[in-house]
Order: C-alpha cells, then structure tokens, then sequence
C-alpha cells in the first residue's frame, strides 16, 4: 500500500496512514506486516469484506491474505461474517477496543507467559535439587519464576475486572499509589 494505486487510492488519506502505521507497530509487535494491515482495514471498514478485496485494497498476495486472515480468526480479532446474496467469505472486526485488547493480552499471555511460568518452575525445580547450582544462581532462578508468577496472577485478577472499572483503573494510572502504602525505603 505503499504506492497509489486505484484501489488504495479509493481509501482517505488518513485510512491509508492508519493501515501503514499500524502495520509497522504490529512488526514491531512481533506481528507480520500483513496481518497487522489487514486487521487495521477490517477494523476500520464500515462494512464486512472479503478477501479478495482485502488483496486488492493492500496489494498484497491472495495467498498472503488467507494466511494473515487465518491467523486474524485464530487470534479471535476478526469474524467470518455471512452476507446476503454472496457466497464469498467475508470478515469484520472486532471494534470494542476493550475486547480487542483483551484478546490479543490473552494470547500473548498463552504464547509467552504460561511457557516462560512453566520453564522457570522446571529451572527453579532442578536448580534446588541440584547442589552444583550456586545460591546466588539459585536464588536468582526462584526470583525470576516468582516474578513471571506474580505477573501472571495479576493478569488473571486483571481480566476480571469489567471493562468499565479496568477503564477507570487504567485512567487513575499513578494516582492509585495514593491508596496503598508506602514500601519499604520509600519516601
């Protein structure tokens, strides 16, 4: 989408940027370019498309779009949506950005973090069992399995709070420490 072209010339300006730009945060992101288009003009379309479209619309591969839509559909960010009259598939969105952000913090969590919990319990396990391991190595271990642990019990307590109060939280940002009490060497 990085020429005019007539059909990403049919979309605004500012479509058009959103698309760029969001597909560049989402390979920083660890996510290919592709996708992160894709799910951009699905995100912001006012109707449901279909692949094809989708194709021309970025100029990617039709192979391409497939791939980046079944990993839209894995990642629950996008539906198969039936439309009257077409037998092709089309998808839509997820549009409630509270919902959105969930899905996607549930699936890094399940691709990041329950296998780092998982590996630091098993380094923490062997490391005590063995008497090579240095205390500082072995405490080390068990600080950072204990971290990833704890990060992973606050998102769970996180993802249920309703949205509304998550929102709330999320905007209180540091004015919620006026609540707790000072730690230990804090001024």
């Amino acid at each position: 989408m990085t020429e005019n072209t007539d059909e990403s010339a049919a979309l605004p300006i500012a479509v058009q940027q959103f698309v760029l730009h969001w597909g560049e945060m989402g390979g920083q992101w660890g996510v290919n370019r592709s996708v992160a288009q894709i799910h951009a003009l699905l995100y912001l379309s006012d109707r449901p498309l279909h692949a094809e479209e989708i194709s021309d619309t970025l100029r990617i591969a039709r192979s391409n779009t497939s791939n980046s839509l079944k990993e839209l559909l894995g990642w629950k960010l996008i539906r198969r949506t039936p439309v009257m009259g077409e037998r092709r598939e089309h998808y839509e969105a997820e549009v409630d950005l509270m919902q959105m952000v969930t899905r996607i913090a549930q699936g890094r969590k399940e691709r990041e973090i329950d296998p780092a919990v998982a590996a630091l319990r098993i380094c923490s396990d062997e490391a005590s069992a063995d008497p090579r391991i240095s205390k500082v190595a072995r405490e080390r271990i068990a600080a950072m399995h204990e971290f990833v642990r704890v990060i992973d019990d606050w998102y769970q307590q996180m993802i249920a709070v309703p949205p509304g109060r998550l929102m709330l939280l999320i905007r209180m940002g540091k004015r919620v420490l006026s609540f707790l009490p000072k730690a230990k060497g804090e001024k």
